[in-house]
């Protein structure tokens, strides 16, 4: 029996999804999502704190799993590419990273009293290979639910908006545990651990079902490093695009570190310290269905230009905060959540369209890949803000450890607060303008691409003479 090709190599119709199976098919990503801040912000203070875990040995520890998890991208999503299976391609990889990503978060979120090294770095090893499996398989599929131009641009938001309701639902999570009990550590690790596990294997089971995984091409792309490399850095728009989304996440991460020093230190409201994430990520879970509708008007181009030059000016605002000026940081963390991540899930979107090029002029399949190393660069953005945020407002004499910080140090804080974010964002608008893969581009690249299909159709189903 001959399969359909445009059913094998993914031509799949154009076709509007429902938004019931769009939130069906992401459902996945909503535990890893709402694991990932308890994990960075919690886990290791909770367990030097509580359970007398030495904070050098927490340390080593995350940092090995963090660098493991980045390193794994790319050898997940080009394996995906090349699994041949019953199940599909990404399917294989969603339901193993699953079972190592709940077994790692339970061991993390439910530690024995006297727990051991031994137990956190598995813990840790399980957490992060499974979050890398999930998460880079599930972007690579969303890529081939839809060949559509704008439509994968409502699949990049739905994946925005499930990521603001979690972070939103896993803010609450403290507040309640403060309530119940306060400076309960444990209590906290426990909180989130069953909001992980009770949305964890239905999300799973939701995702599994939701949609078509096609199987891998019958003349799959070479695992050869060399060629992997080529595909990367050779190809010049999604460089570009990946420096966009470094550029995005580096200004998001030096907002995110120097917050809580601006918001309990600045402006001295230390009742505000896990309250302001809330109230911006609270409006966050409009920004997905906005930017959606943008980036189907302007273009996902233009869209994700205009996002970031809109998030330069909002940044830009911050370097007019003063000290009796609070209203002002709520105002502009308000404008912050309604563009929180418009740039990420046009980005996002735009991989696939790449990927589409690609295959068009070589004949490889590499979304995954592609996929993968979008996850690096966001991870790099990350490490990168981190990198400098944090040393050089200590450089212009701010301590957080201080009695009191001098007004020089205060203002140096608050520049680097809103410059830098400003200046990423600027960066990230710039690699991405003028971007040429547009949705009439994008069709003619889908012609191609099926006319290609009908070729192989044909030549298979000839009966050899």
């Amino acid at each position: 029996m001959l399969h359909d090709p445009r059913t094998m190599y993914g031509a799949l119709p154009a076709r509007r999804l429902s938004s019931a199976r769009l939130l069906r098919f992401s459902a996945v990503a909503i535990p890893v999502i709402a694991a990932a801040q308890p994990v960075m912000a919690y886990v290791p203070a909770i367990l030097a704190k509580d359970y007398h875990v030495p904070l050098t040995t927490l340390g080593l520890v995350f940092l090995v799993g963090q660098v493991l998890n980045s390193l794994l991208d790319p050898v997940i999503g080009a394996l995906s590419d090349r699994t041949a299976s019953r199940f599909g391609r990404r399917r294989p990889w969603i339901a193993g990273g699953a079972v190592a990503f709940l077994s790692g978060a339970t061991m993390l979120f439910f530690p024995p009293a006297e727990v051991a090294v031994p137990w956190i770095a598995t813990g840790a090893l399980l957490y992060y290979v499974g979050a890398s499996s999930i998460l880079t398989a599930l972007l690579a599929w969303s890529g081939e639910i839809s060949e559509d131009y704008n439509e994968r641009t409502r699949i990049a938001s739905t994946f925005t908006l499930l990521s603001s309701c979690a972070l939103v639902l896993t803010l609450l999570l403290p507040a309640v545990a403060d309530q119940l009990r306060p400076n309960d550590g444990p209590l906290r690790l426990h909180l989130f651990g069953a909001l992980v596990l009770a949305v964890g294997i239905p999300g799973l089971l939701l995702t599994l079902t939701s949609e078509q995984d096609r199987p891998a091409s019958s003349a799959r792309t070479p695992l050869a490093l060399r060629d992997a490399l080529r595909a990367v850095f050779g190809n010049r728009l999604l460089l570009r695009v990946l420096a966009s989304d470094t550029a995005v996440t580096a200004g998001q991460g030096v907002r995110t570190a120097l917050l809580l020093f601006v918001v309990t230190i600045y402006f001295g409201k230390p009742e505000w310290a896990a309250g302001f994430f809330l109230f911006q990520y609270s409006f966050g879970i409009l920004a997905g269905p906005i930017w959606q509708r943008i980036g189907t008007a302007l273009g996902k181009g233009r869209a994700a230009v205009l996002a970031e030059l809109v998030q330069a000016a909002i940044n830009l605002g911050l370097v007019f905060l003063t000290p009796d000026r609070f209203w002002l940081l709520l105002l502009l963390a308000f404008l912050q959540g309604l563009s929180q991540g418009s740039g990420n899930l046009l980005l996002r979107s735009i991989v696939a369209d790449v990927a589409d090029l690609h295959r068009s002029a070589t004949g490889e399949e590499r979304v995954g890949l592609y996929y993968s190393v979008f996850s690096v660069s966001q991870k790099l953005g990350g490490a990168i803000a981190v990198g400098i945020a944090l040393p050089l407002v200590a450089a212009f004499g701010f301590d957080p450890a201080a009695a009191r910080n001098t007004p020089e140090a205060l203002q140096a804080l608050v520049l680097v607060f809103g410059l830098g974010p400003a200046l990423a964002h600027t960066l990230a608008a710039i690699c991405v303008f003028g971007f040429p893969l547009d949705a009439e581009r994008h069709a003619e690249i889908r012609r191609q691409l099926r006319a290609r299909d009908d070729v192989f159709a044909h030549a298979s189903a000839t009966p050899a003479e």
